[in-house]
């Protein structure tokens, strides 16, 4: 540490040493979030040619048009795509929300040993592939599934003609919620965690009931883990692909798999490039929504 006139610590070396460690999160999202981002909508300006790469010059600035963005927004099939996306993403993420709340709120209130054991019960899934998990869902969906033969067991359903559940909608929202659940239940542990609960303690003891203690106490505290689950399942539900290509067959359209259908069945990589593009420009708007709910969640507690 040097010293100043005057005999007091400077703190000019410290900052100069500071600077490459704060410079090294920007370079990486350069590196691997702009500079990518950059590239695809470059070529989203493109058009198609029959080649190697299969999209025109994309330096060649006087040829770049808004073309495959006009197309894909006059397209019924995109517009389905992306009702189907938004539509499926936030049932989704409601679906996680209803379900994940109780378990973290449980899980929140044990002993620390009985947290732990918790803990690792909702990460199991994620040491196994998401495909895996998936397929093993079709085997409970199908006409010929666990499901339906523990109903025909009991008498609940015709064996000779078993219900389908498999390549329908409520197939995909089941296998869509089954695989991003832990992703809605750990930020809210980890919310529900760090509460500090006498406050309940001393709201029930002055009089309120349970339900209104939980309602002006513990809900408030707990936005932030409710925001922070909503973005990371609503964000990559957006986008999914595997689930809906499994469990909704392939004519069950979303913009996940159309997307995979233009870069590698119709080699059309500038319309794919632009439905990427519009897929990251939906997923903006409700991260912007949710930061300013925060924001002034935050302001007013």
């Amino acid at each position: 540490m040097t010293r100043a006139n005057g005999g007091r610590p400077s703190d000019q070396a410290p900052k100069n040493s500071a600077f490459p460690s704060a410079a090294a999160p920007y370079a990486w999202l350069l590196a691997f979030f702009m500079a990518p981002l950059l590239v695809s909508l470059a070529i989203s300006l493109t058009h198609a040619v029959d080649g190697v790469p299969p999209y025109s010059n994309p330096l060649d600035w006087r040829a770049l048009n808004l073309d495959n963005y006009r197309s894909i927004l006059g397209d019924n099939l995109y517009v389905l795509a992306l009702w189907n996306s938004v539509r499926i993403a936030a049932t989704t993420s409601l679906l996680c929300l209803a379900l994940g709340y109780p378990m973290a709120y449980a899980m929140a209130l044990e002993p620390p040993h009985r947290r732990h054991l918790l803990l690792m019960a909702i990460i199991l899934p994620f040491f196994t592939s998401s495909l895996i998990r998936t397929f093993a869902m079709i085997n409970l969906l199908k006409e010929t599934g666990l499901i339906n033969q523990a109903l025909a067991s009991l008498g609940l359903i015709d064996p000779a003609h078993p219900p389908s559940i498999l390549y329908t909608d409520a197939a995909v929202q089941i296998g869509m919620v089954y695989n991003y659940l832990p992703f809605m239940i750990l930020p809210l542990y980890a919310n529900l965690v760090k509460i500090d609960w006498s406050l309940a303690e001393a709201a029930r003891d002055l009089g309120a009931p349970p339900r209104q203690a939980f309602l002006r106490i513990v809900l408030p505290l707990s936005w932030p883990g409710i925001l922070s689950g909503l973005l990371l399942v609503f964000i990559p539900a957006c986008g999914e692909y595997v689930v809906p290509t499994l469990l909704g067959g392939q004519n069950y359209v979303m913009l996940g798999t159309q997307l995979a259908n233009e870069f590698f069945q119709n080699r059309d990589w500038p319309t794919a490039s632009a439905v990427a593009i519009l897929l990251l420009a939906i997923l903006v708007a409700p991260l912007l929504l949710l930061q300013a709910l925060a924001r002034r969640l935050e302001a007013a507690s």
